[in-house]
């Protein structure tokens, strides 16, 4: 099998593996236990916490485990809400972000909440002018995706935000797919989401960076573990796991965009008939979404089952509904319908590049002569 779905998960790091194994076998105390092993898993947790910020270093603030992105999303956005002050009751967002964040978005307007999605131009980036309109003296929160899930744009975050600061408005930002492979805006949020299992680490942990002073009530009840606001025993293991991958993704930085950059100049090159989604200069290079009229991805995807690529989000596939972000860059359903993503990292190699793009390329053919 040639994994090339990066967007999804990416392949447990070695030593995030080794830095996790301790604590599933003999140090399975409990971190929030006062005795010694319950003390020794508090401070693996502690250790990896520190990791994991150590990407968050010189700008005040504090994270919090979660079990993963989704609910650190669906805690910065109605956690921020809850607070906001009185006369402060909009939150912006964009049409390309997450479900996480857009069907949290979508409950809080249920519960009264101005909701206002801002669109985006053809390269997928936000409409800038739009967004100074719609960020007023309402607004509460806005929260914008770094890179893109699906087509790898990375938006003007910091001028986002500055359109929020100046109206006295939080700033969000869902950094999963950047978070370890581009620089992080900082500066620029008061809340920052991210995951583990996007950077090499495990799956089901997950953490929600605060800046100093930015207040949220908390999401889950039931004993406060994780900084007095959010409850539930975590998993030294997965923290460990996490802190691993963090450490390891800050030490290889350099060489993993350098690899990804030129596993991508092979790949576009193999695949110099598609279009691509998205803009070519503002985005990740990692990801790769393109189409082609007269391919049906779905079907290609099937036939080519010792290739791990897809049509869209993991969280969307199945729903037999074309791409929200593809709609939202103007692709009609029969485009979106013969768009792929292939996703590729750190483990992946140049030969099983050329190998997936020589299969893609041979099954694409045989659909259009077929057709």
């Amino acid at each position: 099998m040639i994994y090339l779905d990066y967007q999804a998960t990416t392949p447990l790091a070695p030593e995030a593996r080794a830095a996790m194994l301790p604590w599933l076998e003999e140090g399975y105390g409990n971190p929030h236990s006062p005795h010694r092993m319950g003390r020794a898993a508090a401070a693996a947790v502690d250790v990896a916490r520190g990791q994991v910020a150590g990407w968050f270093a010189g700008d005040p603030g504090r994270l919090l485990f979660t079990s993963g992105a989704t609910e650190a999303a669906n805690w910065a956005l109605k956690g921020a809400l809850a607070v906001a002050p009185a006369g402060r009751r909009r939150l912006v967002t964009i049409a390309t972000e997450h479900a996480c964040v857009l069907d949290s978005a979508g409950w809080l307007a249920s519960q009264g909440v101005d909701l206002v999605v801002l669109p985006v131009g053809a390269d997928g980036i936000v409409d800038l002018d739009a967004a100074a309109t719609a960020i007023d003296d309402s607004t509460a929160l806005v929260a914008a995706m770094l890179v893109n899930n699906e087509i790898g744009v990375v938006q003007p975050i910091a001028e986002l935000a500055r359109l929020a600061r100046d109206r006295g408005a939080r700033m969000f930002c869902d950094a999963v797919q950047g978070y370890g492979r581009v620089p992080l805006p900082l500066g620029d949020c008061d809340m920052v989401a991210i995951s583990a299992h996007k950077i090499h680490g495990p799956k089901g942990i997950g953490a929600l960076w605060l800046r100093d002073g930015v207040t949220i009530v908390p999401l889950m009840h039931g004993g406060g573990q994780e900084g007095g606001i959010r409850s539930g025993t975590l998993s030294p293991a997965l923290c460990a796991g996490f802190g691993a991958a963090a450490a390891l993704a800050g030490a290889r930085m350099a060489e993993d965009a350098a690899h990804v950059a030129a596993l991508w100049r092979r790949a576009r090159a193999g695949l110099a008939e598609w279009m691509l989604n998205g803009s070519a200069e503002a985005r990740y290079r990692g990801n790769l979404n393109l189409r082609q009229d007269g391919v049906d991805a779905n079907r290609l995807i099937s036939e080519l089952r010792d290739l791990a690529f897809s049509a869209g989000s993991a969280c969307a596939s199945g729903s037999g509904r074309p791409s929200h972000v593809l709609k939202a860059i103007g692709l009609g359903d029969h485009q979106a319908r013969s768009s792929i993503r292939i996703g590729f990292g750190r483990y992946t190699t140049v030969d099983e590049v050329d190998a997936a793009v020589a299969r893609i390329e041979a099954a694409a053919a045989r659909q259009k002569e077929w057709a």
